[in-house]
């Protein structure tokens, strides 16, 4: 038994999951082996590096995948829109900030266009841009986002996209979360935070494991990372973390932070290049509860289709 939906049929593939285009995470190899499973990968492009963007699409090769992008980073740098769009990707994602200026070139392409959105009247701009998918990102996700939860967002965004496929992020790491969004009237799934430590992933080994043994009671919404890394976030948009003592020190500090930043900066660095992770960040989500092996990627995305079908199943036998 197969589980169809307008995702699985607009995208062409097997199975509604679709892994999030991490940034520096979600490589060819990542987006390669999903897409085999008989899901969707995408590739991260991340802040605009063209030489690493170039090198993840050859490493997926012929594979049918898609390229996520950071909408406010790609408007600094248009070029890699055509970069993305010369492999004649499967779909393209954006994210956070404003489409318009990327959306006709992509809609010409004929390539499917992905618009993640965390609020109601996002859902309703990216319906007017001619989005053929929205994803509906809850604040439970890893990485940036918003306020507002899964669960309410996705089935209001639904009531409001028409016949566009809607697709959940945010907390979503196995069967149940899966048959939960299809519940909620999603048409799949987008993961990141499990994916985050499947064996293609190109997440630093100490990071993949201090996530399996976290829970999403370890993780905090702030500013202090990308404030220690000179990426400069417009509102309302945060990143979603695992704690550790770097956190810790300087959430609730940020002006004190900003007045130390050289020297945090330094440590900041040369703890990440030596996989130091009580300081570098670990981006994961609340669902972090949920990863408790590395896995690849194939044996993740059948073994959350595989939960979901039988939950779905059995759910018809609770109705009389």
């Amino acid at each position: 038994m197969a589980i169809k939906t307008g995702l699985t049929e607009r995208l062409g593939i097997e199975h509604p999951v679709l892994s999030a285009p991490m940034a520096l995470v979600a490589g060819g190899r990542l987006a390669a082996a999903v897409s085999a499973a008989g899901g969707l990968g995408l590739i991260g492009g991340g802040y605009g590096d063209a030489d690493w963007l170039q090198r993840e699409l050859g490493v997926a090769q012929r594979a049918r995948v898609g390229v996520g992008f950071i909408t406010w980073c790609l408007a600094r740098q248009p070029r890699l829109l055509d970069l993305a769009l010369a492999h004649s990707p499967a779909a393209l994602m954006l994210s956070f900030g404003d489409a318009r200026s990327f959306a006709q070139k992509i809609k010409s392409a004929a390539v499917p266009l992905i618009c993640q959105v965390q609020t109601v009247a996002q859902a309703r701009e990216a319906v007017a841009l001619g989005a053929d998918i929205v994803v509906a990102q809850g604040s439970e996700a890893g990485g940036h986002g918003a306020a507002r939860a899964t669960l309410p967002l996705v089935p209001a965004v639904v009531d409001v996209v028409g016949e566009v496929p809607v697709v959940a992020a945010g907390g979503i790491a196995d069967g149940r979360g899966l048959a939960a969004a299809l519940m909620l009237g999603a048409a799949g799934v987008l993961v990141g935070t499990r994916f985050y430590a499947a064996v293609e992933s190109l997440a630093h080994e100490r990071a993949k494991q201090r996530l399996i043994a976290a829970s999403g009671d370890d993780t905090v919404r702030s500013t202090v990372f990308d404030q220690v890394r000179g990426i400069d976030w417009p509102r309302p948009y945060d990143l979603h973390t695992l704690r550790n003592s770097f956190s810790d020190r300087w959430h609730g500090r940020e002006v004190e932070l900003a007045e130390d930043l050289a020297a945090e900066q330094a440590r900041y660095t040369q703890a990440r290049e030596a996989g130091d992770f009580d300081v570098a960040a670990v981006v994961a989500g609340e669902a972090a509860d949920l990863v408790r092996a590395l896995a690849p990627a194939a044996s993740i995305v059948e073994g959350m289709v595989a939960e979901a079908q039988k939950l779905l199943q059995r759910a018809g036998s609770l109705v009389e």
